[in-house]
């Protein structure tokens, strides 16, 4: 049997930059299930950095997250990871009310016509954030794993933990190859499989609800689209950027209830997301070029969990990240290595009280 001081259950964003912080201190293996790290959600990400998204106080992780992106430490990465764009909250009648801390400012219809060119005369303002940015996911991604690897943690992909037993002061982790593994901690990290994992723990699950979300690549007349603004609305139902000269990636901003499961787009959704896009700005469209889905899971009150179960001795939860565990993820993990480890949190996150993201607010 293998010895683990912690296994992290899943390589996505959220258990890979957790390794990345806790490697150094702790000997760490990541359990993933599919044959590549990110299979899922992580790599199906639209990728920007939106820092109202979520509200109040996951924005507080996404500020908190900003300075890593721009300006990752050099024995992380040479680069930064950011790509600035700036969103346009359209409306037809009230703004938007965003949270305090996140800078924007109105535009009105003029200023509107010549950032979206085309748009569609009932879109009367909006409110610009102008510190959105596009995210390269694959390169953070990719990041967190080496620095993961670096710090001595080791990865086992194709590996699905199928059950696990607290026995003796540890976690036994049964694999679906029949091998067994042994840590003092297991780290639920496994985003929309998170309630499959505690259930195959025995530990009680806490209500984590993937839901899909649809996105499709379109080709238009308009052109000069690839610095376009991220373009939503105030009520919630699309948002699109630009991806290149003459396309755009385009969602319904859907969040439909799912199992758990490799996600992919249906045709009432595309059409739903095409109908609502023409609404919107007078480009007729060409065709359509591509179409995915991916799972965004959330807590039932929407924010992320972090920290240890209360009543399964040594199962630490890293779940619930919904759809801002990218821009979330350099402060999240910070956060969570704090609590895991029990020492004092990185300056970056020390502000931010990590009660109000523990698994303990559940309890009745």
């Amino acid at each position: 049997m293998n010895d683990f001081d912690v296994i992290i259950i899943g390589g996505g964003i959220a258990g890979s930059s957790l390794g990345a912080e806790i490697a150094a201190h702790r000997r760490t293996l990541i359990v993933e299930g599919e044959n590549a790290c990110g299979y899922h959600s992580t790599g199906r990400s639209a990728a920007f950095y939106l820092e109202s998204y979520g509200g109040p106080e996951v924005a507080k992780l996404t500020l908190a997250s900003r300075d890593f992106l721009e300006s990752p430490p050099p024995e992380f990465a040479d680069h930064g990871f950011l790509r600035q764009r700036g969103d346009l909250h359209l409306t037809k009648g009230d703004l938007p009310e965003l949270p305090s801390q996140v800078a924007t400012r109105i535009v009105e219809r003029e200023e509107l016509e010549r950032l979206v060119p085309g748009v569609r005369a009932d879109w009367k303002r909006a409110l610009l954030e102008p510190g959105c940015a596009d995210i390269d996911v694959a390169a953070l991604h990719a990041a967190f794993l080496r620095s993961f690897r670096r710090n001595g943690g080791q990865i086992a992909t194709g590996s699905r933990a199928v059950s696990g037993v607290r026995e003796e002061g540890a976690w036994r982790l049964a694999l679906e190859d029949g091998a067994e593994l042994r840590a003092s901690i297991v780290v639920n990290a496994a985003g929309a499989w998170a309630d499959h994992v505690a259930r195959s723990c025995a530990v009680e699950p806490l209500g984590i609800a993937p839901k899909r979300r649809t996105m499709v690549q379109l080709r238009v007349t308009q052109a000069g689209l690839r610095d376009l603004p991220l373009v939503d609305d105030a009520e919630g139902s699309f948002y699109f950027k630009g991806e290149s000269d003459q396309t755009v990636w385009l969602s319904p901003h859907d969040e439909i209830e799912t199992e758990a499961c490799d996600a992919a787009p249906e045709e009432i959704d595309i059409a739903t997301a095409i109908d609502r896009f023409e609404r919107v700005v007078d480009w007729p469209v060409e065709r359509v070029e591509r179409s995915w889905a991916g799972l965004r899971s959330f807590a039932p009150d929407r924010l992320p969990v972090y920290g240890y179960d209360p009543d399964a001795e040594g199962f630490f939860w890293c779940a619930g990240q919904g759809g801002f565990g990218i821009q979330t993820s350099p402060a999240a993990a910070r956060l969570a290595a704090a609590m895991l480890l029990h020492q004092e949190p990185h300056p970056s996150v020390a502000a931010i009280d990590p009660a109000i993201f523990s698994p303990r607010r559940f309890q009745v």
